[in-house]
């Protein structure tokens, strides 16, 4: 990913908090010497340094998978920037964006203690706290037909590029201009964007 070093995030924290808060990804393959791709919940383990997830079964990318160094992109809030916002109008348009991309080797798992505790974690974050649902209420005897239906895997991850542009290569009054047009749409990803600006200027 091209990231020019006003956009580029360092901190790990930020980048872990981001996946966990945007964790439904694009993972990009090679599959059947084509570019393929399948969009899914991952879920983070960050002592594992890896990543879980599962494909249904009749996907067939998992068939050549294995091995290969994958790209997981993980996309956050996003929205058009208008020069009609600037104190000039020799400004052209542009776009504000985070986006992590993280590469890594897929292994498939065998392991059902191991894909029960990858689900688990799965439903334990979606679900709502208050919700009755719970995989370990589930009869073994459907959990043993469903986990028929999905393959599971691991990505152990190797690399990772996080990039964060938001007007930062812009003069701070320039900013604050942006923030304020965002901030007064009723749009959730212009809202998104202006808080994650404001934040950069605190």
């Amino acid at each position: 990913m091209y990231i020019p070093k006003h956009f580029k995030i360092e901190d790990e924290n930020i980048i872990y908090d981001f996946i966990d808060r945007y964790g439904f990804a694009t993972l990009f393959s090679q599959h059947n010497g084509e570019p393929y791709a399948t969009h899914l919940p991952l879920i983070l383990n960050k002592s594992d340094n890896a990543l879980y997830g599962h494909f249904a079964r009749p996907n067939e990318q998992w068939k050549d998978t294995e091995n290969q160094q994958v790209l997981v992109v993980f996309q956050g809030p996003h929205c058009y920037i208008s020069p009609s916002w600037y104190e000039t109008m020799k400004a052209v348009p542009t776009w504000n964006y985070v986006s992590i991309h993280l590469y890594g080797k897929m292994e498939i798992i065998e392991d059902e203690e191991v894909i029960f505790d990858s689900l688990n974690d799965l439903v334990n974050k979606y679900e709502s706290p208050d919700s009755p649902y719970n995989l370990k209420g589930v009869e073994p005897s459907f959990f043993e037909g469903m986990s028929k239906g999905i393959v599971a895997f691991r990505i152990k991850i190797t690399k990772i590029e996080a990039k964060a542009k938001l007007s930062q290569n812009h003069p701070v009054e320039r900013q604050e201009l942006i923030i304020k047009n965002l901030e007064n749409t009723s749009k959730q990803d212009n809202i998104q964007v202006a808080s994650l600006m404001r934040n950069n200027l605190v």
